[in-house]
This record gives structure tokens, sequence and C-alpha cells, in this order.
């Protein structure tokens, strides 16, 4: 119901979403191109199964679907892999400082798309007449799964913007 509610909210009526529950330990949501929607059961209970936030995380998806970032990825995926692979890089450490730079600019990229995906998620929360603070609370219970670690540089090379990034970038 909350997935054919923000569906109805998106302009171009010719886009169809298809919403599933995987059974998985791990509590996460991602989307396939073709609007494949796929959330597990462990986010929805974390989220005690609130309708606002349900939403929330249906439409950070539904974003990434409408600007095809699966797609993005697969292809900007490829052609990163091709470019550390021909990179003038030589020694006993240019493997390794190969596949950082893949990470690197593969995070990068990725947390760009994360925040453009929050923001949609926003619009289409907001327009469908959910409670966007809703979206403060998710990401503030993400967090407490997660503690952010300020002595490492795990975040510059995780997939996600920090949550106090990701709070600032939708309030």
């Amino acid at each position: 119901q909350t997935g054919a509610r923000l569906s109805a909210c998106v302009a171009n009526k010719l886009r169809k979403f298809n919403f599933e529950i995987v059974k998985t330990g791990e509590p996460n949501a991602f989307a396939l191109p073709g609007g494949f929607i796929f959330v597990t059961r462990p986010l929805l209970e974390l989220c005690e199964w609130q309708q606002d936030e349900i939403a929330f995380i249906l439409g950070h998806e539904m974003g990434h679907v409408m600007r095809g970032h699966a797609m993005e990825r697969l292809i900007n995926c490829s052609a990163i892999n091709i470019a550390g692979a021909v990179a003038p890089v030589q020694g006993i450490f240019s493997g390794w400082l190969r596949a950082a730079g893949v990470k690197f600019l593969e995070s990068a990229y990725s947390q760009n798309q994360e925040l453009t995906a929050d923001q949609l998620g926003m619009r289409l929360l907001d327009a469908a007449g959910y409670n966007p603070a809703a979206a403060e609370k998710l990401l503030m219970r993400l967090a407490k799964l997660h503690p952010a670690d300020s002595n490492s540089l795990n975040h510059y090379f995780s997939s996600h913007p920090a949550i106090e990034e990701r709070i600032r970038n939708i309030k």
C-alpha cells in the first residue's frame, strides 16, 4: 500500500515499481533497474513497521530507480575497473593502490547517489502525505546500528555518506 501511494506521486505515470520483502539477516533495501525494489524484513522490523519510515525507505529506493543509479553504477564500475587496470602504477604496492583508487572513486560516486536518492525520497514522502520527520527518526536508528568511528577512514570508503550528512541533506 505504501509503495502504491508513493508511486501515484511519481511524475512519469508510465514508470512502474514492484516492491518485495526479502528474508535475510541484515537490515537493508536495494533497487534494481526496471523499478524492482527489495526491502529486508529486519529493516522493516527496525522501523517497527511504521508507514512513514517505510515510505522514506521506499521513496529513497524509488529515487535510485528514477535517476537510473543502478544502471549507472554498472557502467561506471566497469569503466573505473578498466581505467584502474591500465593505470601506470608499478611496484610492490601497485595492486593495492589501484584497488584503493578504484574503491575511492566508486565510493565517492555512490555517496553522491545516496544523497540524491534521499532528496527524492523526501519529495515523494511529502507528496504522498507522509510525515517527513520519520526520515530523520529512521536514520538515527540506523546510526545506532553502525556507530561512526571518527578515527577511521571507513566513512570515506563506504557506499553511504555519514548519517549526520544524510540528515543535514534531507533537512
